[in-house]
Parts: C-alpha cells; sequence; structure tokens
C-alpha cells in the first residue's frame, strides 16, 4: 500500500494543526516519547518536525508533504510547491507578522538608522538580505531564544521578531518600528511528490478538507421552521454565504429554512427571527465548509 509521509509542525503550532486535522477529519495521537504520532489514515504517515526545518526535509523528499510557515521557506528559500494558504495560528488568530523592534526609547526610527548595528533574530538569511536589498549594512546575529531580552540588556541595538498582537512586545518595554514580512502557515509538497498522480489526489483531499475546516471557523448553522406569510420578511434578516436553503414543511404551511453565518452574529438574529415569526430554532456547529 502506499504512504504520503506528512510533517507535522513541533512547538507552538502543534496543537492547532491537530486540531484542525481532528475538524477536518483526522485524529492524530501523539506521545511525549516519540515524533511519530500515529493518525487513523492508513494512507498517511505523521512525523514531528520543526516548523523552522521542515522546508529542507520536503525539499529533499524525506517528506512528502508537510505544514510550515511562509517565514520558513522564505528563510531557507527552498523549491516546494505552495499547495495551499493556511491562514491559522497557535492562537487561530490569523497570520503573524516579523517586525522591527527596539527599545521604547531608542533613537532608531527607521531601517537606515541601523547603519553598522546589530540585529538578533531566528530569521537570520531572510533579515540579511532584507537590509542588503535596501543598502542598510547591519550586522545580523541568531538567536537562540530570550530575544526581546537581548535588546532589554542592550546586547543588540534591534530585534527581527515574530509576534501576533504585539503585547508581548509592549509589556517588555519594546516598541514595533517596521513590518518586514506577514506570515502564516503554508501546505507545501516535495516537488517529485507533486508529479507523482496518487500522491498528488492524496495531498490535494488533504487541502481541501483543512481549508474547509478554516472556513468553518467562527461559523455555525441555523435551522428553522418559518409559516409561509412569513418567509419573506424572515430571509431578509438572514446573512449567510449562498440563499438559504428552504424547504416545504409535510402537509403544512410552513417552510424549513437552513444557511450558515458567523457565530457572532447569532446573538443579534435569533431575537429577530423570533419577532418574525420563526420557531424551533437550532443552532449547530460546523467541522467544515467546502
Amino acid at each position: 500500500m502506499q504512504k504520503l509521509k506528512i510533517g507535522i509542525p513541533k512547538g507552538s503550532l502543534e496543537n492547532a494543526t491537530i486540531e484542525l486535522f481532528k475538524k477536518s477529519g483526522w485524529k492524530i495521537t501523539t506521545s511525549s516519547r516519540s515524533y511519530f504520532p500515529s493518525i487513523d489514515d492508513e494512507e498517511l504517515s505523521c512525523v514531528l518536525v520543526r516548523a523552522q526545518e521542515m522546508p529542507r526535509f520536503v525539499e529533499s523528499g524525506s517528506l512528502d508533504v508537510a505544514l510550515t510557515g511562509r517565514d520558513w521557506i522564505l528563510e531557507n528559500k527552498s523549491d516546494v510547491v505552495v499547495v495551499s494558504d493556511l491562514v491559522y495560528s497557535k492562537a487561530t488568530q490569523g497570520p503573524a507578522r516579523w517586525v522591527l523592534v527596539v527599545k521604547d526609547d531608542s533613537p532608531i526610527k527607521k531601517l537606515k538608522d541601523l547603519e553598522g548595528k546589530k540585529i538578533y533574530t531566528e530569521l537570520v538569511n531572510f533579515t540579511k538580505r532584507y537590509f542588503s536589498e535596501r543598502n542598510v549594512t547591519v550586522d545580523v546575529e541568531f538567536s537562540w531564544g530570550a530575544t526581546e531580552a537581548k535588546v532589554v540588556e542592550g546586547l543588540a541595538d534591534a530585534i527581527v521578531e515574530v509576534t501576533e498582537t504585539g503585547s508581548t512586545i509592549k509589556a517588555h518595554g519594546l516598541k514595533i518600528i517596521y513590518e518586514l514580512l506577514e506570515t502564516n502557515t503554508q501546505l507545501i509538497a516535495n516537488k517529485a511528490s507533486w508529479q507523482d498522480p496518487w500522491k498528488k489526489e492524496k495531498i490535494q483531499q488533504i487541502a481541501l478538507l483543512l481549508e474547509g475546516a478554516l472556513k468553518a471557523e467562527g461559523m455555525v448553522g441555523l435551522k428553522m421552521n418559518v409559516p409561509k406569510e412569513k418567509i419573506e420578511s424572515v430571509v431578509k434578516i438572514l446573512p449567510c454565504i449562498t440563499a438559504p436553503t428552504i424547504s416545504n414543511l409535510y402537509q403544512k404551511e410552513w417552510f424549513s429554512v437552513e444557511t450558515v453565518i458567523a457565530e457572532k452574529q447569532v446573538r443579534e438574529i435569533i431575537p429577530k427571527l423570533l419577532k418574525e415569526g420563526a420557531e424551533g430554532i437550532i443552532e449547530y456547529s460546523l467541522n467544515k465548509i467546502i
């Protein structure tokens, strides 16, 4: 039997990725003693790999397909197939940003002010290229962690760090002066694997269902019964992806109405629906929208 080897990012994205796969229809089970999670699909095998290293393993063919950040693909200048953009994060808040950060009282205001200065970051190669392309000479050093502390303690003039909300940066008495890159998770494939018909079809199946699960984030289904004379006024209230599904109830002058809306809209809409004559309103969660 053919198998597709898939890389699951270890670390901050691990739990969010496993939860996304669960909503997509795959159950991944991890163990603290193993880098090889089990998955309830005999056509797949999983490996836990740090997102920073993932593009190299996919490019070499050690992995057929994987999830990693756009930032690490650019950092490694990896020759891979980007199958899908999957905008999620450890907090499912959306894309993250790599930003240039200095102390709150620093005189550095713009990129040119960093001429001859030292920067610490995990994203070394990308940062070097970024400043070189803008004709600013900087000393870029790799940070092994606690990156914010290096600029707080004066070990660096600035750092290039990843953030989602910027709250941690502010909490350390630092400020963002420039955004270098917006990044999100991407599903990437090895080029040879992408040329294999069976593997390509399996990869496309994974992409389709992962995308469907992400589309369902923050969305719910609503189902209700509506009398015939009220159907037009009820439909006007309903925001939806497409027109609502409406069907006749058996031997009654009533309709069943079903739609998909943003979860945050439910609290405003249900009282209006009741006022217009809708009854038996059911709200249900969604795993996927395809």
